[in-house]
């Protein structure tokens, strides 16, 4: 019973039932309009959240903001410290950090003193790509750390440093206003299991990626679709996009999208206000993926992400 039948009493006239009848349509409809408006505060909130994590993730001493050097290293015998004859300058620490000695795939590091630790030993050599583990081994003398990374069949050196520029002037991120209708549901066609997709990267490599399928979706009466980057076992979907902002109001090698996995109707939901622009915009020291020619769309997002207002990264 709703607020207004708790009130009446007695015998109605047929004027009053109508009048019941009446005040019972607008209070069926309230609970519906009050509904949709926490939905949509729910959603706000959550965007807000996540736009909330992005921003620390960047900002961390060690995040994406604090890359300072990309460094690819072939076989033999790298010196590394901050003296300028060193083969990798490293920006503060001891002059001799000691030395990087490659072999193939296979990195060592052996420390000069104490100052330097490998995996968080002082002064103890070790490997640098360990198969099977998550984390990386960090090499680091007081603030600054290295990592070895693998691109397309090199090893190269990644170095951070909490005292980069990029991380201490860094301008924060803008986006366009909250935007409904860039929140798509949105048909997943899958493609026969094994099937790749060419992905670019600002490297000039090229590498060929697992491609689930295609999200379909319809925007002011077009439909549009983007391929996905991900495998059947993984937790979400990804997407490497360009539209007509891209190089105008947003950046100019695109932006990247994650989404659900598809549910047992084939559906998910492409919400393009947590569009976001790759770590290229902010560092050149990055090694960002590029949109395919499939997933570069005839139409305007005006959702996510907007440029970088600061001076680094690839694409001015």
């Amino acid at each position: 019973m709703n607020r207004f039948d708790r009130v009446v009493s007695g015998a109605l006239t047929m004027l009053a039932g109508s009048l019941l009848l009446a005040g019972c349509a607008i209070d069926s409809e309230r609970p519906a309009s009050e509904a949709s408006a926490s939905a949509e505060q729910q959603w706000r909130a959550e965007t807000m959240d996540w736009r909330q994590r992005r921003y620390d993730r960047l900002t961390e001493a060690y995040g994406w903001l604090s890359l300072v050097g990309l460094d690819f290293v072939g076989d033999g015998r790298w010196q590394i410290g901050t003296d300028d004859a060193s083969d990798l300058v490293m920006p503060a620490g001891p002059e001799d950090w000691g030395v990087l000695v490659i072999d193939g795939t296979r990195a060592r590091f052996e420390p000069s003193s104490d100052a330097v630790s490998v995996d968080g030993r002082p002064g103890v050599p070790g490997l640098l790509v360990q198969p099977g583990r998550d984390e990386p081994v960090w090499v680091q003398a007081e603030d600054v750390r290295f990592q070895i990374i693998e691109r397309n069949g090199r090893l190269a050196v990644r170095t951070r440093w909490p005292r980069a520029e990029t991380l201490t002037e860094f301008k924060g991120l803008d986006y366009f206003p909250f935007n409904p209708d860039w929140r798509v549901e949105a048909r997943f066609e899958y493609h026969p299991p094994g099937t790749t997709i060419a992905i670019g990267s600002v490297l000039g490599d090229v590498l060929q990626e697992p491609n689930l399928g295609a999200a379909v979706f319809e925007h002011e009466g077009e439909t549009y679709r983007l391929e996905a980057v991900a495998d059947e076992d993984d937790e979400e979907l990804f997407f490497i996009l360009a539209d007509r902002t891209t190089g105008r109001e947003t950046y100019g090698a695109g932006r990247m999208l994650y989404a659900p996995m598809p549910d047992e109707n084939d559906r998910t939901v492409l919400d393009f206000n947590r569009a976001y622009n790759p770590p290229c915009t902010f560092t050149e020291y990055s090694t960002c993926p590029l949109p395919p020619p499939e997933n570069r769309l005839d139409v305007r997002i005006t959702a996510g992400e907007k440029d970088y207002a600061g001076e680094s990264g690839y694409l001015q």
